[in-house]
């Protein structure tokens, strides 16, 4: 593989992927890692990016809308096929290599919330929608960071099914079914009970806005440069561990979906805004309290989707960072996830009011993500970035604040035309 006519071939792609971001270093360096590894040349790089929540928190699970955005932080992997069954992946940070033998796509009791279970659940999906699956090598990096908010599992996820979507199927596969295939395996394999925003933003890239109710989520793309006005996109790493909290994400969809089987409906889309009221008297000795007020978030969040999209294509910013913050407010009031009930460690709630108080009246802030511990989203005017980033990287530490850029393409193929796939 000549890595630097493949990146000369790809400049103004690459440019555009990171942000402006030099990454000439990351893919000569991962490529002979491929070399060290493998005794042999990679044959293409494949990428799949983190992804920003906008508007949106904990819509998806329950079928309604989101407005989220592909970023310039990636898993990236060099890759090439080899004979046979058995998929070998070393990852960056990891001593031991992550070996699949894709012959075998049953689940796993004992994978399950690892990245074993991963490689094989979308494998398995795959397979059973009729695309070609077989044994590969790769070299891996990422700089979405687990725990960073970005979805560094769905950036895996979605970057498993583009390897085998790249080396079988001549890159065939519709973005939109790599994230479902991707979603599979959280849920299925790894037992996450997740939705499809953050697989969806990642495979299909771009800013998007998706409402998940019909039979296929209907996906649309939004151009939208905030850069333009003035705007930094930032996330900030609050701290806290995500390590034990698959129970405290999964009552919320839980909770949902309770009070939505107790009005005869199997998720909350299906409930009218107006029902939710009228069904009061009813809901309060049929679920708890707390799973009612997260209802109301649900049906308040996935309109504020639509007034957050009307906005921007309005190109009304003031009523845009208004309904941003709307969203933070009410996950932190009805969805009540920014901390697990009883700590008095809340990092999250520190971050948002440091934000508060500095960005008030010029810039927007919330919740990002699945809540609990990581990241808060901010919206920070290009002139106060400096002063933001030191405040914010002083309390939760050096190089907590990070600036984003939104990536144009979701999942990529980089090669050399000829040469791969």
């Amino acid at each position: 593989m000549d890595v630097r006519a493949i990146l000369d071939a790809n400049a103004a792609r690459l440019t555009a992927l990171y942000g402006g971001q030099d990454q000439s270093g990351r893919y000569a360096a991962l490529a002979e890692e491929f070399r060290h590894r493998f005794a042999r040349e990679p044959e293409a790089f494949v990428s799949a990016p983190g992804r920003t929540e906008v508007v949106g928190n904990h819509t998806d699970h329950n079928l309604g809308r989101v407005l989220a955005a592909a970023v310039n932080l990636d898993t990236l992997a060099a890759v090439a096929p080899r004979e046979g069954s058995v998929a070998t992946l070393y990852s960056a940070g990891y001593a031991e290599p992550f070996v699949v033998d894709l012959s075998d796509l049953a689940p796993r009791p004992e994978e399950r919330e690892t990245t074993f279970a991963l490689i094989r659940g979308v494998a398995a999906r795959l397979n059973e929608l009729g695309y070609r699956i077989g044994g590969f090598d790769a070299a891996v990096s990422s700089t979405v960071s687990k725990g960073s908010g970005l979805s560094s599992s769905a950036a895996f996820e979605v970057l498993i099914a583009a390897i085998l979507d790249a080396l079988y199927n001549g890159w065939t596969i519709d973005p939109k079914l790599a994230a479902a295939a991707s979603k599979f395996a959280e849920n299925r394999y790894f037992g996450k009970p997740s939705g499809l925003m953050d697989q969806m933003a990642s495979a299909v890239g771009g800013l998007v806005t998706i409402d998940f109710l019909p039979g296929e989520p209907v996906v649309e793309a939004l151009q939208y440069d905030f850069s333009k006005k003035g705007l930094a996109v930032c996330v900030v790493s609050a701290g806290g561990d995500h390590g034990d909290l698959t129970a405290e994400y999964a009552s919320i969809p839980a909770e949902m979906k309770a009070v939505a089987g107790a009005l005869g409906k199997s998720v909350l889309a299906e409930v009218e805004p107006g029902e939710l009221m009228r069904a009061l008297p009813k809901l309060k000795n049929a679920v708890p309290d707390r799973a009612i007020l997260r209802a109301f978030h649900f049906i308040d969040e996935t309109a504020r989707v639509e007034r957050a999209v009307d906005a921007l294509r309005r190109d009304y910013i003031g009523d845009f960072l208004s309904i941003v913050i709307e969203s933070g407010e009410s996950s932190w009031k009805l969805l009540q996830n920014l901390y697990v009930a009883g700590s008095t460690n809340q990092e999250m709630p520190l971050a948002l009011e440091l934000s508060r108080r500095m960005l008030s009246g010029r810039g927007a802030w919330r919740i990002h993500g699945g809540g609990f511990a990581g990241t808060i989203l901010a919206f920070v005017p290009v002139s106060m970035l400096d002063d933001y980033r030191r405040t914010m990287d002083a309390v939760f530490g050096p190089g907590a604040t990070v600036a984003l850029s939104i990536r144009p393409e979701g999942a990529a193929l980089i090669r050399q035309e000829g040469v791969c796939c």
